[in-house]
């Protein structure tokens, strides 16, 4: 392992995330002057407009987009470390999927009787989604040997559970539920201060998670039976690794809708970039990978078209989708 590399590696992505940081405050429907900007975040500001916009607008999406990014990126890393395959993915093997349809029918169920179930319940239902669909994929893997059967089990499975969630929220009566429309595309309009401290809160037990499964995680890479030779208790890493990657991947669902291939091209991104695959190293890389993407993806969505504002997970798809595809080419040409 290089140790400049992944330094300067580091220092690129921080610094990267700053600046993206910086745009996403200043620009806009309303865009704004650096002291503007600063006038609201410390309370000086003179309009109420500004600070609104700052404060109650774009923190809270920026602050989210940081946050969800590097979940959506760490639980990538981890399903790729359980299967042992760069292709696969929270989007890709349909757990986001899985987890927006019990969301969706948790609220509609919910909204349906005038009540709300509030954050963790969004994140209880997402999570049981998404367990619900791992199970479905590790049945599916004990099953056949092919991984690209299991990747093409996990995307049918995907559309089926974004039909269902789609049909439901389409023939929904009450307007707040076909409100919904938007979050089940994707979006990270609409979020708060206070849903940003729970998703701060889920994604530091998971990454705390994550870094105390460093060392078994390095030695199951090298194959089960060599982590068994280690004394890695390798039933339980996996039983920690599916918990982990779907509690990322179901705490992104709940707030923001599936948002597409963050997770499967991030950590081939910052692979490439940092040259290694120790997890000590592409933990930390792949999470700060994860939230600068998913921060731009997020200002082309509500910038580029502004007032319109399309779906982050059409704009993740078109700049991501390639990076995929270039990965699989280079995969069967080293196959050969």
């Amino acid at each position: 392992m290089n140790r400049k590399r992944c330094t300067l590696v580091f220092v690129l992505l921080a610094t990267v995330l700053i600046v993206l940081i910086c745009v996403n405050l200043l620009t806009g429907s309303v865009n704004m002057t650096p002291g503007e900007v600063l006038d609201a975040l410390m309370g000086r500001s003179d309009s109420r407009m500004l600070t609104n916009i700052i404060m109650n607008i774009r923190l809270p999406r920026m602050l989210a987009a940081i946050v969800l990014g590097g979940c959506l990126a760490l639980s990538g890393y981890l399903l790729q470390t359980f299967f042992d395959n760069p292709i696969v993915g929270p989007f890709v093997l349909g757990i986001s999927s899985g987890a927006k349809l019990t969301v969706a029918l948790a609220l509609i169920f919910a909204l349906s009787r005038g009540r709300s179930i509030g954050s963790a319940g969004m994140i209880g239902s997402a999570f049981a989604g998404a367990i619900m669909v791992m199970s479905f994929v590790l049945v599916i893997s004990s099953k056949t040997r092919s991984m690209s059967i299991l990747v093409i089990c996990g995307i049918m499975t995907g559309y089926i559970c974004s039909a269902v969630t789609d049909f439901v929220i389409t023939f929904a009566d009450d307007s707040n539920i076909v409100n919904l429309h938007n979050w089940s595309m994707g979006s990270l309009n609409g979020i708060n201060m206070t849903q940003v401290k729970i998703m701060s809160a889920v994604a530091l037990f998971c990454f705390a998670a994550a870094v105390c499964m460093i060392k078994p995680m390095s030695a199951y890479r090298l194959g089960p039976a060599y982590a068994d030779s280690m004394g890695v208790n390798v039933g339980a890493l996996k039983i920690m690794l599916i918990v982990t990657s779907s509690l990322l991947a179901a705490s992104v669902t709940a707030f923001a809708g599936p948002i597409s291939f963050v997770g499967v091209a991030v950590p081939h991104l910052t692979g490439s970039l940092v040259k290694t695959s120790s997890p000590s190293v592409m933990i930390p890389v792949c999470f700060i990978g994860g939230a600068a993407v998913t921060l731009l993806c997020d200002c082309i969505a509500r910038s580029a078209f502004a007032p319109t504002e399309v779906s982050i997970s059409s704009v993740t798809a078109v700049l991501l989708v390639p990076v995929v595809i270039w990965m699989m080419l280079g995969r069967a040409q080293n196959a050969k």
